[in-house]
């Protein structure tokens, strides 16, 4: 399935639990059909964008007379009362569709924007920021975009793309060097072989079976120096574990090429953005029509005086 497929299903889902083949009950009782806006994303603070594409697609689902454009590109830093994103077309379906799309932005963005911030504390090093299989189920393909506008790079997909040689695989294995030897004999060719290691002893294992990859788990900056040391250039090495935006600059300075992160996917806050309705005229929402009350009459002193 190519993923703008994929997307257009997850998009499809996401109406269906908001409309249940009902509709949107608010707004066709008070929106008239030929009413017409133009509204925009904004943000309500500083981030990151993506899933912009997901707006366009949440809209034209609903219709094809929506017209979206995105201001800022997927993966464009933004500042707090931006626009991000017009949308323009009939009033029903944009009213519809504001949620849904607005839910999938918000969070893709949260994702973009936390990676972001990971990023920058690994400047001036070699170290890249990886993301981790720890995603919302159904939602890892978009979270896993998400985390590259953010500036990271994507760990293995899933289960079959990559081969992560753990402490319970190595001791039914009967060795490491055995659960490398037959990950290459028996995987696809090309399949690339990570051993995670736990201790300095285990990397001094790990490195004799030859991996592409060694993932040091937990260890401190200093530790893991050690363990650059070792591994000498021989495989990439990726530290994992305790990784968090008070302890990321220093396990970048100690050498590794990755770190991998699950906080990005996992516990990325929502970035907040709101979608604002700019349109003009009586069959556009959001405004009130001018008051056709005559103004009160001013009352005469004398009035004034007998109403005292």
């Amino acid at each position: 399935m190519s993923k703008q497929k994929h997307t257009r299903k997850l998009v499809r889902a996401a109406l269906e639990e908001d409309l249940a083949g009902i509709g949107d009950l608010t707004t066709n009782a008070l929106i008239p059909k030929d009413a017409r806006v133009r509204a925009y994303v904004v943000a309500r603070e500083d981030g990151i964008l993506a899933g912009g594409e997901i707006a366009a697609l949440t809209f034209a689902e609903l219709s094809k007379k929506v017209q979206v454009r995105q201001l800022k590109k997927d993966g464009a830093r933004f500042k707090k009362g931006e626009r991000l994103i017009e949308i323009k077309g009939p009033a029903r379906p944009i009213l519809t569709g504001e949620r849904t799309a607005l839910n999938f932005i918000r969070h893709l963005s949260g994702i973009a924007t936390l990676t972001g911030k990971f990023a920058d504390q690994c400047k001036g090093t070699k170290a890249k920021i990886y993301d981790t299989r720890k995603t919302t189920p159904g939602l890892r393909a978009l979270e896993k975009y998400a985390v590259t506008c953010g500036g990271g790079v994507n760990h293995r997909f899933g289960l079959f793309d990559a081969v992560l040689i753990k402490d319970n695989h190595v001791e039914v294995a009967g060795s490491v060097e055995l659960a490398v030897r037959r990950a290459r004999k028996k995987s696809p060719k090309g399949t690339p072989i990570q051993v995670e290691c736990d201790t300095l002893a285990e990397v001094r294992a790990a490195i004799e079976a030859q991996p592409d990859m060694l993932l040091c788990d937990n260890m401190p900056p200093a530790k893991l120096k050690q363990a650059v040391a070792i591994v000498g250039g021989r495989c990439a090495v990726e530290a994992s574990g305790g990784v968090n935006l008070r302890t990321v600059a220093g396990i970048a300075k100690s050498g590794v090429d990755r770190i991998s992160v699950g906080a990005i996917t996992h516990s990325a806050p929502q970035v907040d953005l709101a979608l604002d309705f700019v349109g003009k005229g009586s069959k556009s929402p959001g405004k009130r029509a001018p008051s056709k009350r005559p103004a009160p009459k001013r009352q005469t002193t004398k009035k004034r005086a007998k109403a005292a």
